[in-house]
């Protein structure tokens, strides 16, 4: 038996309410690509095998010793044969562990005739501690919203902390919605400092943490009010306003404002270059930009190589949304 798993990535938009006044932090709101993916072939074997090609960041120790974790957890001896196919950045801001250790868990799983959902692949794992937008990605892709977790004493959380650092359970899911096809991002990736994580990323959660309850409430109407309105009639001018609205608020303002100038010179090129919107994913560095159909994406890939020309150089793509999820193929 050969168990074959291709995952998304993600680009998370922004978390909601890192105030906490209400009770609640945390939410937060993305979509699923199709590209890059991670690819894990994994089948039994006589004795431990692992083959990594393209490590995008990883180190075999770092992959071998999430494998080893997921191993113990589920009870599993160490007698699998994995070939995994990195093509996600490590700590770019796509996503890439979440789906790594889901595309792991999930395959060992099969393998061993154990049966565990994602969301229960995710609590194993440890991921989803924040945001649950990578693991719907893995589920089913699409648009994704969640709401976040209780906040307080004897709550979900008592302090503000990313999913790196968390024993949060996975956050409820609150809206789900397929996205065109037609609707593509222009993704550039400059090859700048990687975005925060580890113990830097917790310290900028303590440090700016309660942010400005005016912001949550304003973000949490743009998302109400604009976002998931246009999400659900497909009006592309209002979705990508809306999360290029949110850029320059709460917790996202600060992540941008932690980044090279580049970062931000890049969105307002963005906007100012026919996308509908524009933003950061995540800690970044990665950048996106919203536009309709492949040429008008094409035309935007291409005018951005020129804006940056000599000053960063960078990995730009383009892919849509992908609306279903982690491909499982068994032979």
């Amino acid at each position: 038996m050969k168990v074959k798993i291709t995952t998304p990535c993600r680009l998370h938009f922004s978390l909601i309410d890192l105030n906490g006044s209400i009770g609640r932090i945390d939410g937060g709101l993305g979509v699923a690509l199709n590209n890059p993916q991670i690819i894990v072939e994994a089948e039994l074997s006589n004795e431990f095998n692992l083959n990594v090609t393209n490590s995008q960041g990883y180190s075999n120790k770092e992959i071998t010793e999430i494998i080893r974790d997921i191993m113990k957890s589920l009870n599993i001896e160490n007698k699998v044969s994995l070939k995994i196919q990195l093509n996600i950045p490590a700590h770019k801001g796509l996503g890439s562990k979440t789906q790594l250790s889901l595309a792991i868990s999930k395959a060992l799983c099969l393998l061993n005739d154990i049966e565990k959902s994602p969301y229960e692949l995710a609590k194993l794992t440890k991921r989803a501690g924040t945001s649950r937008i990578g693991l719907t990605a893995f589920e089913r892709g699409g648009f994704i919203l969640d709401g976040g977790h209780s906040f307080g004493n004897g709550k979900e959380k008592q302090t503000y902390l990313p999913s790196s650092a968390s024993s949060a359970p996975p956050a409820p899911l609150l809206a789900w919605e397929p996205v065109p096809d037609d609707w593509y991002f222009v993704v550039t990736i400059p090859r700048i400092k990687s975005g925060a994580y580890g113990i830097e990323e917790i310290d900028i959660f303590q440090q700016n943490c309660p942010i400005s309850l005016t912001d949550v409430r304003t973000i949490s109407h743009i998302i109400l009010m604009k976002i998931l309105p246009a999400i659900k009639q497909k009006r592309i001018e209002d979705f990508g306003q809306g999360i290029y609205e949110i850029q320059g608020m709460g917790f996202k303002k600060i992540e941008i404002g932690l980044q090279d100038g580049i970062i931000l010179d890049l969105i307002n090129f963005y906007m100012n270059n026919g996308a509908y919107g524009a933003g950061m994913s995540s800690f970044g560095p990665v950048n996106f930009a919203l536009v309709k159909g492949s040429s008008k994406a094409q035309n935007l890939q291409q005018k951005t190589i020129e804006f940056l020309n000599d000053r960063c150089k960078a990995d730009i793509f383009i892919t849509n949304v992908n609306n279903i999820g982690a491909q499982i193929q068994i032979e």
